[in-house]
């Protein structure tokens, strides 16, 4: 069992457009380098949507479209922790976010059902 837990910078997760953001999901678990770990968001009224992954080592990178070149995932094996830096934030970023840890191989870590834990979430709000 992978316990995660995402937390935002301060100020809750408020900011304005142009702003950056860094989350951070720290997880509980001896095993984190053996798990593939995502970032996904959810908007009222829409369903989640994978934003960022990286690999076991942080070797290979993945983005969805919509944040590619703003957002950047990396990971610190030593803390057990995975980030999210959001730059260049826009209104349409506000949203849930979610952290999840996979324990499958890369095919599955673009979708939702490819990871088998997630943490709570953590709200980001852009103001325009």
């Amino acid at each position: 069992q992978v316990q995660l837990v995402e937390s935002g910078g301060p100020g809750g997760g408020l900011v304005q457009a142009g702003d950056s953001l860094r989350l951070s999901c720290a997880a509980s678990t001896r095993t984190f380098s053996s798990y593939g770990m995502g970032w996904f968001r959810q908007a009222p009224g829409k369903e989640r949507e994978f934003v960022a992954a990286i690999s076991w080592s942080g070797g290979s990178t993945y983005y969805a479209d919509s944040v590619k070149g703003r957002f950047s995932i990396s990971r610190d094996n030593a803390k057990n922790t995975v980030y999210l830096q959001m730059n260049s934030l826009k209104p349409e970023d506000t949203a849930v976010y979610y952290c999840a840890a996979s324990g499958y191989d890369s095919s599955w870590w673009l979708q939702a059902r490819g990871y088998e834990y997630w943490g709570q979430g953590t709200q980001v709000t852009v103001s325009s």
